[in-house]
């Protein structure tokens, strides 16, 4: 099977409460890991988009419409739609396989993951 599902890779997720909402694939298990013995991928999305800034706001109303929400999912292959889009951020330093492990270890990650994003949508690469 070629491998398609590379990191960077944008997917749409399609079961769970993330469904219907973009995601970039991080890490790749094309054979499954220990516990899971079927092909899945860490996929870190958006889970609160940024607001629309408009030219009134102050400078506080636009740093707070400017922040969102992260979440980091360990996902089954089944239950992702990849798209042809890439997403030149790279994650993986990051989002460790015991990242999603323990509750406070995955809540830094998605932090730090947040904090990227933002500085993605700051920098306006994002268009």
């Amino acid at each position: 099977m070629v491998k398609f599902l590379k990191s960077g890779k944008a997917v749409i997720l399609l079961q769970g409460r993330f469904a219907g909402w973009k995601a970039v694939v991080v890490r790749a298990f094309d054979d499954g890991m220990r516990d899971r013995r079927y092909g899945n991928c860490v996929v870190a999305g958006i889970a609160k988009y940024p607001k629309k800034v408009i030219r009134k706001d102050s400078v506080k109303k636009t740093t707070k419409k400017s922040r969102g929400k992260c979440f980091i999912k360990l996902v089954n292959y089944n239950h992702i739609m990849p798209t042809r889009y890439t997403l030149d951020v790279d994650l993986k330093d990051v989002i460790t396989p015991d990242a999603l492990q323990s509750r406070d270890k995955k809540v830094t990650a998605a932090k730090e993951t947040k904090a990227r994003f933002e500085e993605r949508f700051k920098t306006g690469k994002n268009h």
